[in-house]
Order: structure tokens, then C-alpha cells, then sequence
């Protein structure tokens, strides 16, 4: 069986700068997986090469066996950006930011049914906003607004979510929900997470991997358990990982 996501000997370049170099890992279905690198490792490009935003000049992707660009049913990839700036302006609600999730999958032509309306309150609840689900979200806090993006990816049931520092300056009560809705997707649905963040303290105990990206190689790809040795923790010492990564070696 063909993982969740698979990528092989990926190299990019801008012009004559390297990126990435020789890029190789794998990612299989139920699987917890961390990325993290120092400023300027090339995970943003690596993640707009996983995503199919950006072609690689050698190697490749996969997403569940094909190339990023002839996956059909994009809703399988469930992706949560940095967090985004909302406009005060924007009139929207947080159901209505969960809800226009359901319609990229069902299409907005089709209308929601009993089903949809479930999936998102489930989605809501996953992440603790149901009793904000008609506020404007530009009312919302920095960690609820994230939240809400949060549950808009997982409307879907996504068999992989990728997530890009998704709890960056996020409160602590945020983070711990975050991490209830990563695991629950995980143990009872077998989907696949890969998490890309400096900050890792919420989710340390959880993680199958951890895979390292420094000057756009593979430095590191091991349970996380294995930074022990190196003296390294995810969890108790929150910037020991950053101190790390930023270090020589």
C-alpha cells in the first residue's frame, strides 16, 4: 500500500539558490508527524511542493499514490495556513467559515444536507467553539480565529491534514484543544498529520516522528524519543528545540 504522502529525492531551486536538496520521507495513514527546521530551511517551499503549489525540479510527490495535480477529491487534504488576517469588515461567522469547508467538498451548485449541518457541528465542538459559532469571527481572539480554520480543515474527515505553525502565538487553552481534535483525528479516524511548527510542547507526547529540514536537507527523521540522548525537549523545555535547530551540526 502507497502512503498517505510520499516524496522522493525532491530538489527546488530560485534561479541558482538551492532549496531543497535530495528530499525523501514518507508519511502513512494514522501517523503523527512533525517537520521542523530554522528560519530559511525550506519548509514553506517544502510545503508548497507537498501541496502541488509548486513543482519540483527534480524528485516528486504523491498524495495517496498520484501526483498532487491529478488528486481528484482534494477534500482528503485537510490544510490549515498561518494564521490568517481577517478584515474587520469580513460579515461572516465562524459556522460560516466551518461550513464553506463542507461546500468545497460537496460543491457549492449542491445544497447542504442533514449530514453537512452535522459534520460541522461536530467540527465546532472538536475545537470548542460551538458556542461561538454566530459570532463574526473578527470578533473572535487570535487563538479562536485559528481554531475556527482549524475546524474548517477538519469538516471534511481529511485522510491527511497539513498544518503550518498552527498554534503560533495561540493561547494555552487553544493548544490543548487543538491537540484533542490532532489526536482524535489520528486514533479514531487513522488519519495522517503532518505538523509544521517551532512550537511542539502541546503535541510532544503525541508525535510518532519528528523530521528535521536544515539548509534544505533531511537532518533528522526518528521518534521524537530519540532527541533524548542530544539532551533535546519537545516538551518540558520549550526552547530547547528552537536553541537546537538554530545550532551548528
Amino acid at each position: 500500500m502507497d502512503p498517505v504522502l510520499s516524496v522522493d529525492g525532491v530538489g527546488f531551486s530560485y534561479g541558482r539558490h538551492p532549496v531543497l536538496d535530495s528530499v525523501s520521507f514518507g508519511v502513512g495513514a494514522g501517523e503523527f508527524v512533525a517537520l521542523v527546521g530554522p528560519n530559511g530551511s525550506g519548509k514553506s517551499t517544502l510545503l508548497r511542493v507537498l501541496l502541488g503549489l509548486a513543482r519540483p525540479q527534480t524528485g516528486g510527490v504523491r498524495l495517496f499514490g498520484v501526483p498532487p495535480a491529478a488528486l481528484r477529491n482534494r477534500w482528503r487534504v485537510g490544510y490549515v495556513p498561518q494564521r490568517s488576517v481577517v478584515a474587520e469588515q469580513l460579515p461572516v461567522t465562524v459556522a460560516e467559515v466551518v461550513t464553506s469547508g463542507r461546500v468545497a467538498r460537496r460543491g457549492w451548485a449542491r445544497r447542504l444536507r442533514a449530514d453537512d449541518r452535522t459534520a460541522v457541528d461536530h467540527a465546532l465542538a472538536s475545537v470548542g467553539l460551538t458556542d461561538l459559532a454566530g459570532v463574526k469571527l473578527a470578533e473572535l481572539s487570535g487563538g479562536q480565529q485559528q481554531r475556527a480554520f482549524i475546524a474548517r480543515a477538519l469538516v471534511n474527515g481529511p485522510e491527511l491534514l497539513v498544518l503550518d505553525e498552527p498554534v503560533a502565538g495561540v493561547d494555552v487553552d487553544s493548544q490543548e484543544l487543538f491537540r484533542a481534535s490532532l489526536v482524535h483525528m489520528v486514533r479514531e479516524h487513522g488519519a495522517a498529520v503532518l505538523l509544521v511548527s517551532h512550537e511542539l510542547s502541546a503535541v510532544a507526547d503525541d508525535l510518532d516522528r519528528l523530521i528535521v529540514l536544515r539548509r534544505g536537507k533531511i537532518a533528522f527523521d526518528a521518534p521524537p524519543g530519540d532527541l533524548t540522548a542530544a539532551g533535546v525537549s519537545l516538551g518540558v523545555h520549550r526552547e530547547d528545540l528552537p536553541v537546537w535547530l538554530e545550532g551548528p551540526g
